[in-house]
């Protein structure tokens, strides 16, 4: 399982103040999260992205200026294949900034995408009509209603305005339970 944080602040803070305790997490979890991992984060009205193939915990924190928006996802890819830069969130269609946390198995829809997630993001925007809580709603029950089996399905949306977010899972609550 893969591991997210979103963090949004009135007053900018230190990147690498969020990002390194981050990686301890990540590093020593009971579950592999160094598949890659990818930020983003909001320079004035504009998204940032960075994504690194290393491990977060290996990886430069200090190379990164101040923000009062920021997403990361650490990956943990499933069955350990498609390990490529490509693969590693958040994904961005330029507007919103999406990360997702879990394991599905047996879903059936139909979606563009690498890897689960990108389906899933896409699948997601397909509804948005200018509703994002309304497409991520539509969207994940429709999800939810086609997987055999939801291990957890952890979902963060932001457009740099709101954010929306969405938890589901069956087991294990003190580690896929989302925190604020």
């Amino acid at each position: 399982m893969c591991r997210i944080l979103f963090a949004r602040s009135e007053n900018d803070f230190s990147l690498s103040s969020l990002l390194e305790p981050f990686a301890q997490v990540a590093q020593t979890s009971p579950e592999y999260q160094g598949h890659g991992w990818g930020c983003s984060w909001r320079e004035g009205d504009q998204w940032r992205h960075y994504h690194n193939i290393q491990p977060i915990w290996e990886d430069d924190l200090s190379q990164f200026d101040n923000t009062s928006l920021l997403l990361v996802h650490a990956r943990s890819a499933f069955r350990d294949e498609g390990i490529v830069i490509e693969n590693n969130m958040p994904f961005s269609d330029g507007e919103s900034v999406f990360i997702f946390n879990g394991e599905l198995r047996g879903v059936r829809i139909k979606s563009e995408g690498r890897i689960g997630a990108e389906k899933i993001y896409n699948y997601i925007r397909r509804f948005d009509k200018g509703d994002k809580l309304a497409a991520l709603d539509k969207g994940i029950g429709i999800i939810a209603g086609r997987s055999a089996f939801i291990r957890a399905m952890n979902i963060i949306l932001c457009d740099g305005r709101q954010a929306w977010l969405s938890t589901r899972y069956s087991e294990n609550p003190d580690y896929f339970q989302m925190h604020r």
